[in-house]
């Protein structure tokens, strides 16, 4: 027997975590100096969290540490219990050292027990993509071995993009240059980035204004979308529901087969992409 864990960085709504009985593992955000959890959007105010950023709050993003980590794994493993983790994109976060010291540390504990924590190297529902499916299989009796050779054979196939509608956010995370930030703001330049083979983000085109930028995202889909009729499109939106709702209706107007499926940018992602961010992820032939 084994439990299956993601985190809440892949934002798969809590009503879908309940169903396919997953172990979530809360990310910390602060706002206004107060800590929160990110609950999958179960008691989020996603409305109240994008207007204190427009209003000019600066949300933070903190790593969990190895005590947390434990907190959370020790009792399946007391229990009996081997775990699967299934985590977002290493390369965005110091958090994983915490974890691999609380994971090394309880190996120690239960030698009997098998920990083992995947890096799907991507975020938000890239990653949710990956854990939605792999849960899938999980839940019709596959074994870890069989579950973490899926997410395996699936992380190469993810596609991640997004696209932005203020640098400002991006820049305070370091993603783009002062420069280009204030350029790319006066002249309306739109950056749409996408998650590379190694979990990092990297800006793969620029577009002037947002339909043109909603335009190439559709194409990328267009020209990388694989098995669009078995696999769910998912659609990210951070505080623009309208934009998202045009974007939507157009991919369902050019992708009839697929099944589009929209949610919210949650405020630990949303923190760094900052409101009016829109990002589409689809099987791909290759990311």
């Amino acid at each position: 027997m084994y439990k299956l864990f993601c985190d809440s960085n892949c934002e798969l709504w809590h009503t879908e975590i309940k169903k396919l009985g997953l172990e979530v593992i809360k990310m910390p955000f602060t706002l206004n100096d107060k800590e929160y959890f990110y609950d999958m959007g179960e008691n989020t105010d996603f409305e109240g969290f994008y207007k204190a950023m427009k209003n000019g709050a600066v949300p933070k993003t903190s790593a969990l540490n190895e005590y947390a980590y434990t907190e959370y794994f020790e009792p399946v493993l007391a229990a009996g219990q081997d775990l699967l983790y299934i985590t977002f994109s290493h390369a965005m976060s110091a958090t994983f050292a915490a974890m691999d010291a609380a994971i090394s540390a309880l190996k120690e504990k239960y030698p009997e027990r098998t920990i083992r924590a995947i890096d799907t190297k991507t975020i938000s529902l890239g990653a949710g993509f990956i854990v939605y499916y792999a849960a899938l299989k999980y839940n019709e009796g596959a074994s870890m071995e069989e579950v973490e050779e899926y997410i395996n054979e699936l992380i190469p196939h993810t596609a991640t993009y997004f696209a932005v509608e203020d640098l400002t956010y991006l820049y305070r995370g370091g993603r783009v240059s002062g420069v280009s930030k204030v350029f790319g703001n006066l002249l309306g330049i739109k950056p749409i980035l996408c998650f590379n083979d190694e979990g990092k983000i990297v800006n793969v085109d620029k577009q002037k204004g947002f339909k043109k930028a909603m335009a190439a995202l559709r194409g990328y889909l267009r020209d990388k979308g694989s098995e669009l009729d078995k696999y769910k499109i998912f659609v990210l939106q951070a505080d623009c529901k309208d934009a998202a709702s045009s974007f939507v209706a157009d991919l369902k107007a050019e992708f009839p087969v697929a099944d589009v499926v929209v949610q919210p940018v949650g405020p630990v992602i949303g923190s760094h992409c900052g409101p009016g961010t829109i990002g589409l992820i689809f099987h791909a032939k290759q990311r």
